[in-house]
C-alpha cells in the first residue's frame, strides 16, 4: 500500500532523511518512531506530498508521489501534530468545507454523517471548533483525515495533550480504521505504540536502526530471553532441572518463600518457557506464575537512539 525506496532528502549540507526504505501493507499499523531530529516528520511530510524528496520515490496505492501528485494525495489522510481546524467554523461547515477541497466522490450527507459517527462527534456537529475540548477538536482533527475514505492514514502524534480517558477513544479508533485502511501512526508515547501498531520502525539520524514487531525486538535489542518462574516445591530440584534445558545459560534463586518454593530467574539463549513448564514438573515442582521479562519499548527505544542528536 505504502512504499518508500531509497528516499533521501538533503537541506543545504544536512541529510535529514539517509536511503530510506520500507513498505507498509494493507490493513497494517505502523509505528514510526525516533528521537526529535531524526528525520520522522520530514519522511511523513515527504509521504503526504507536502515536501519533495532530493532522491528515491514514494507510492501510495501505486501512485508515485511525485509524478502522480493528485492521483497518490487522494489516496492520503492526513492528521498533524496541530490539526488543521478553522476555529469559528462549526464542525458540519468545517466537515463541509474539507469535503469540497478534497473533490470528494461520496454522497456527501451520507459519507460526512459516517465519518462523524466512526470518529464520535455527531453529538457536537452543531458546534463552534473553539468551544471543543482538546479531545473532540483532535476527533475534527481526525474525521477530516477520513474525509474522501482514503486508503492511507498518517497519523502524527494523535493523543498529544489528551487525557487518559480521550487517549484509549482514540486508540480504539485507530484499531477500528485499521480494517480498512493502512495506518502510519507517529507517537512519543510509546506504551501506546506497543498497544496499537503491529510492527514498529524506529529511525536515528535519517537512517533505518530496527524494524520489527514490539516482542520481536524485545528479543534481539536485549540479546538473551530472561524468565521468571515462580515455583512450588522443592526450589534447589526446580532451578537443577530448569538448568539442564537445552538453550539455558543460568538459574538463580532470587528468593525462598517461607512457605515452600521460591522465585527463580532463568536466562537462556531463546524462548525456553515450554520445555522449562516440562523439566519443573518431571522433577516435581508446580509452576504456579511464568513471566516473560521482554524489554518494553521504551527501553528498546533508548539503547537504540541513546545520546544522539538533538533537534
Amino acid at each position: 500500500m505504502i512504499e518508500v525506496k531509497n528516499l533521501t532528502k538533503r537541506f543545504g549540507g544536512k541529510v535529514a532523511v539517509d536511503d530510506l526504505s520500507f513498505t507498509v501493507e494493507d490493513g497494517e499499523i505502523l509505528g514510526f518512531l525516533g528521537p526529535n531530529g531524526a528525520g520522522k516528520s520530514t519522511t511523513m511530510n515527504i509521504i503526504t506530498g507536502c515536501l519533495s524528496a532530493t532522491d528515491g520515490l514514494v507510492t501510495v496505492n501505486g501512485s508515485d508521489v511525485l509524478d502522480e501528485p493528485y492521483k497518490a494525495k487522494r489516496s492520503i489522510g492526513y492528521l498533524p501534530e496541530q490539526p488543521p481546524l478553522y476555529l469559528d467554523m462549526t464542525v458540519d461547515e468545517y466537515l463541509s468545507f474539507v469535503y469540497e477541497l478534497k473533490k470528494a466522490k461520496q454522497n456527501k450527507k451520507r459519507h460526512l454523517e459516517e465519518i462523524k459517527s466512526i470518529a464520535r462527534i455527531t453529538d457536537v456537529s452543531k458546534r463552534r471548533i473553539r468551544n471543543l475540548s482538546k479531545g473532540y477538536r483532535q476527533r475534527v482533527g481526525l474525521a477530516q483525515a477520513l474525509v474522501g475514505n482514503p486508503a492511507a492514514l498518517i497519523l502524527d502524534e494523535p493523543t498529544v495533550g489528551l487525557d487518559p480517558a480521550q487517549i484509549i477513544e482514540i486508540r480504539t479508533v485507530i484499531k477500528e480504521l485499521a480494517h480498512s485502511h493502512t495506518i502510519i501512526l507517529s507517537s512519543h508515547i510509546l506504551p501506546e505504540v506497543s498497544a496499537v501498531c503491529d510492527r514498529v520502525l524506529i529511525i536515528n539520524k535519517g537512517k533505518i536502526v530496527a524494524e520489527d514487531t514490539p516482542e520481536n525486538l524485545s528479543h534481539k535489542v536485549g540479546g538473551e530471553c530472561a524468565v521468571t518462574v515462580v515455583v512450588e516445591g522443592d526450589a534447589e530440584a526446580a532451578a537443577s532441572a530448569a538448568s539442564q534445558v537445552p538453550g539455558v545459560k543460568n538459574v538463580s534463586i532470587v528468593t525462598v518463600r517461607p512457605e515452600g518454593g521460591a522465585e527463580l530467574l532463568i536466562k537462556a539463549d531463546t524462548d525456553v518457557r515450554r520445555d522449562i513448564s516440562t523439566a519443573v514438573s518431571t522433577a516435581g515442582g508446580t509452576i504456579i506464575e511464568m513471566k516473560l521479562n521482554e524489554l518494553s519499548l521504551e527501553d528498546i527505544f533508548i539503547k537504540l537512539t541513546e545520546g544522539e542528536a538533538e533537534e
